[in-house]
C-alpha cells in the first residue's frame, strides 16, 4: 500500500474551514453591500486566525479580498486591493496572536458565553476589534488617498465617518460574535474529529 506524504502545507480540515470562513465573508459581505464598512469579515477572519494560526487566517482574509475586491460594485482598483489584502491579513494575525495569549481559553461551552466572567473576556474581543480596525482604516485611508494625489492628514479627514463607522460595529461585532464563534466552532470540529 502507498504511503501519504505528511509534507502538506495544510491539512483537509484546515484547508476545508479556510474555504468555509471565505464563503461565509463573501456571502456575508455582499449581504451587507448597502452598508458603508459595515461588514462581519473582519469579525471571520479574526476568528480564522485564531482558530488555525496566522497563516491561514491571513489567507481567508486576502481570499475574501481577492474576490470581494474584484467583484466590488463600488469599483475596482488594484492599488486598494493589495492594500486591503495586506490589510485584511492583520486581524488572522491578531486573532492567532490572542489565542497564543489565552485570550478566550476560559470558553468552554455555550452556556458560559451568557455568564458572567466571560462579559470581561468579550470587552477585550470588542477591544481588539476595535484597535485592529483603527490601525487598518488609518493604512487603507492613507493608500487610497496617496493613489489620487492628495496628503495622508486628508485621508484621516475624508474618510472619518467610515472609519468611525467600521471601527463601532467592529467593536459590537468582535464584543458579542468572538466567544459564541470560537465556542461553536471548537465545538463542531471536536465532533467532527471524533466521527473522522
Amino acid at each position: 500500500m502507498k504511503s501519504i506524504p505528511q509534507n502538506r502545507l495544510f491539512t483537509i480540515k484546515t484547508l476545508n474551514l479556510i474555504i468555509v470562513m471565505t464563503s461565509i465573508n463573501l456571502a456575508s459581505n455582499y449581504a451587507m453591500v448597502g452598508i458603508p464598512n459595515v461588514k462581519l469579515m473582519d469579525l471571520f477572519v479574526f476568528i480564522s486566525g485564531y482558530l488555525m494560526g496566522a497563516f491561514p487566517g491571513a489567507i481567508v482574509g486576502t481570499l475574501t479580498w481577492l474576490v470581494y475586491g474584484t467583484l466590488n460594485p463600488y469599483g475596482f482598483n488594484f492599488i486598494i486591493l493589495i492594500a486591503t489584502c495586506l490589510g485584511e491579513s492583520l486581524y488572522g494575525v491578531v486573532g492567532w496572536l490572542s489565542a497564543k495569549f489565552g485570550l478566550g481559553s476560559n470558553l468552554s461551552s455555550l452556556k458560559e458565553v451568557g455568564g458572567k466572567k466571560v462579559w470581561w473576556t468579550n470587552l477585550k474581543f470588542g477591544v481588539i476589534g476595535f484597535f485592529s480596525t483603527f490601525v487598518y482604516d488609518i493604512f487603507t485611508n492613507i493608500i487610497s488617498v496617496v493613489i489620487v494625489g492628495l496628503p495622508p492628514l486628508m485621508a484621516i479627514i475624508q474618510g472619518a465617518p467610515f472609519a468611525i463607522a467600521h471601527e463601532v460595529s467592529n467593536f459590537f461585532f468582535f464584543f458579542f460574535g468572538c466567544s459564541a464563534l470560537i465556542v461553536t466552532i471548537k465545538k463542531y470540529l471536536g465532533e467532527v474529529r471524533n466521527y473522522g
